[in-house]
């Protein structure tokens, strides 16, 4: 059976973004809230795996309070567990201190049950678009990180290895690893399941274990929240629309055309 970690992140819905001038952070109170939808895909991958081999999902989110909402949304995908990270000195931290906050979380459960076969996560949250965040986690862990994942192809639980196929710039790259791993998962992985009406019963009476800074994980006061993190965002502004003119060249003898568009080029100083 699969033990499998999911990691989601609820975000600010992309027609409603609103930055703090003062911060530069995002403002998040007061504005509707979604999962990021490449989690969604992390989640149905879990969903599609524990209902073909059988097993746990844990699923993990840091934010504020209203967070719950996400996880209650994300309990319908057959999840067994839910947990929040939720407390005021984790607020503002950038990719490196969520990457140490969630891996810290992480080897904490794996210390009380045991270790995860697969971490899932989206290949990137639509509010930040850096994909730093599941590589970070698994640097931190130790584990080998395969992003872009479009398909598992094979997964064998006795040798504890896994098949998956990646999204690369020149097709597809097929990779063959050793569980535990961690993958980043793109909207191709699975198809999203429609959740029988007894998993959205049991996800509305589900409650998801709060965690703070104090209880019950240790973390370096240092390395979390706005302390832990080293990005700053000095100034926010839009950025100034450029025109451009452009000319039309009627010619329609193709080498007069070529000798009119080089002495214009050379007129601008580009030639």
């Amino acid at each position: 059976m699969l033990n499998l970690l999911v990691s989601i992140k609820q975000v600010p819905d992309t027609t409603n973004i609103r930055i703090n001038p003062e911060t530069g952070t995002l403002v998040r109170e007061g504005v509707p809230s979604i999962i990021n939808p490449y989690d969604i895909y992390a989640l149905s991958l879990a969903n599609f795996l524990k209902l073909k081999y059988g097993g746990k999902i844990t699923v993990i989110t840091m934010g504020p309070f209203q967070a719950i909402s996400a996880l209650k949304e994300a309990a319908e995908f057959f999840v067994d567990k839910l947990i929040l990270l939720c407390d005021r000195k984790f607020a503002g931290a950038d990719t490196l201190a969520t990457s140490y906050t969630l891996a810290t979380t992480i080897k904490y459960l794996e210390s009380i049950e045991r270790p995860f076969d697969l971490y899932l996560f989206g290949k990137q949250a639509i509010d930040g678009d850096t994909a730093q965040v599941g590589p970070g986690v698994a640097t931190r862990l130790g584990v080998p990180v395969i992003s872009y994942v479009v398909k598992v192809e094979k997964l064998d639980l006795e040798k504890r290895e896994i098949v998956v196929y990646r999204k690369i710039e020149e097709g597809i790259e097929i990779i063959q690893a050793k569980m535990p791993v961690l993958l980043t998962c793109e909207k191709e992985v699975v198809p999203i399941p429609f959740s029988p009406v007894t998993e959205i019963i049991k996800a509305a009476k589900i409650e998801p274990e709060v965690f703070t800074f104090k209880e019950p994980v240790k973390f370096e006061p240092e390395r979390i929240g706005l302390k832990g993190s080293p990005t700053r965002v000095y100034r926010v502004f839009t950025p100034e629309l450029k025109t451009r003119q452009g000319i039309l060249i009627s010619e329609k003898d193709l080498e007069k055309a070529l000798d009119l568009i080089l002495s214009k080029l050379k007129e601008k100083g580009i030639l």
